[in-house]
């Protein structure tokens, strides 16, 4: 057998670069699973945020109407905004990594 120093060091680079790779694959694809699955609660954010729902439940808010302990994430101003925002630019990358 003759001097494989290059040959096993490739191999050991290129059995870390499979390791990483799959199991980067292994997590966009469980994202991905969680992503398709949230959709249905992505969409319903949709149509609330600005409905006249969403109004009353944020006027009432600010009257101070609701319970002080109430998670109230989806009345900010910002919240459901910056999802719906998030969504948006990720439609984009996802497109772009679909080409």
């Amino acid at each position: 057998m003759g001097d494989n120093k290059e040959q096993i060091a490739r191999i050991r680079k290129m059995e870390r670069r499979l390791d990483r790779a799959t199991a980067a694959v292994k997590r966009l694809a469980t994202a991905l699973d969680k992503y398709e699955t949230a959709q249905q609660d992505i969409a319903a954010l949709d149509e609330y945020y600005g409905s006249e729902a969403w109004r009353q439940d944020y006027a009432d808010d600010e009257m101070g109407l609701l319970p002080k302990d109430l998670k109230r994430g989806v009345l900010s101003e910002d919240g459901i905004w910056n999802l719906l925002t998030d969504c948006r630019e990720l439609k984009i990358l996802l497109r772009k990594f679909g080409k």
